[in-house]
């Protein structure tokens, strides 16, 4: 399909603004480029909102409004892993809290380059570890528990549910990956090869993350990094992907689903056509990405009445 209208003006509005690559700028510039990208969504009203500390990892947990005890949603940033935060992240959060009707707890992992893999990973199943014990306290029912993220952030819940798995705590019902990273060996895809530049995130870009993350083919092939690249993909949850068809990422995302599958998981991927990557926290900007939102959600919420 067309580019979406919506992102024609969007991208448009962009390339007149101009200014450095992200790639050409300091890690900490970025950092503040990419905060000031988002849009405000304070108007997202749920019932509280509450920094915290889970288990050593800073979280914020948005509480909807209503009677609990809620289903839980582990919600992990994107951002490559070296930038994005819990501002970054607030409008999918509230977005997922009112449409899930569950308690989100958005998780602060530590960035790279400050901090390679396997940190990312480690503080999100650490927190994830701390939610499962600790979620009643904020009326949340660890026994309905999800993991879901967008970029890298989509990397970092498939990690998580493969680490729980493998360590078998905590029993995870249901993962939502969007347009996850899934392997940092194989840049040939056709999605990266027809997506490389103009689409917001760029082959140059993921190229520029993996090398502040993982920079060595030991650490990129490990399943905790690229978690196409596990040996056993069985006994995971069930998996919604979330694809763009302008997207660097979306032949690595549609091959995990797929892999899942193969191995027994019921897993299924949905493309959007005519989106570019970041679509998940573009329904404040793009009128056409609520309809990905609202499937996202009603994932979740079928998820949660059947565990």
């Amino acid at each position: 399909m067309p580019l979406n209208p919506g992102y024609e003006e969007m991208l448009r509005q962009l390339d007149a603004v101009g200014g450095p690559a992200l790639t050409g700028m300091p890690v900490e510039a970025g950092r503040e480029m990419f905060r000031a990208m988002q849009t405000d969504a304070s108007e997202i009203e749920v019932g509280t909102v509450r920094d915290i500390d889970a288990g050593g990892v800073p979280a914020r947990v948005y509480r909807p409004d209503g009677s609990g005890p809620f289903p839980v949603v582990m919600m992990f940033h994107g951002g490559g892993w070296v930038i994005g935060d819990l501002d970054t992240a607030d409008c999918q959060s509230r977005e997922v809290c009112r449409g899930a009707g569950a308690l989100v707890v958005s998780v602060d992992y530590r960035l790279a380059p400050e901090h390679r893999f396997p940190a990312a990973a480690e503080d999100s199943y650490s927190a994830t570890l701390w939610a499962a014990d600790n979620a009643s306290v904020y009326d949340g029912d660890a026994s309905s528990l999800a993991v879901a993220g967008d970029s890298a952030g989509g990397n970092l819940a498939a990690v998580v549910a493969q680490m729980a798995r493998d360590r078998r705590e905590p029993a995870i019902a249901f993962q939502l990956l969007v347009y996850p990273v899934t392997d940092g060996v194989n840049f040939d895809r056709a999605s990266y090869r027809d997506n490389a530049d103009g689409y917001l995130l760029t082959a140059e870009a993921m190229h520029w993350f993996w090398d502040h993350y993982a920079p060595t083919p030991d650490d990129r092939r490990h399943p905790y990094a690229s978690p196409l690249l596990a040996d056993d993909l069985s006994r995971l949850p069930p998996t919604l992907v979330m694809t763009a068809e302008y997207d660097p990422l979306r032949d690595e995302g549609e091959d995990y689903a797929r892999a899942l599958a193969r191995a027994g998981v019921d897993a299924r991927f949905v493309r959007y056509d005519g989106f570019i990557h970041g679509f998940f926290a573009h329904t404040r900007m793009i009128d056409a990405t609520r309809e990905a939102m609202s499937d996202a959600c009603a994932a979740l919420r079928v998820a949660f009445n059947a565990n």
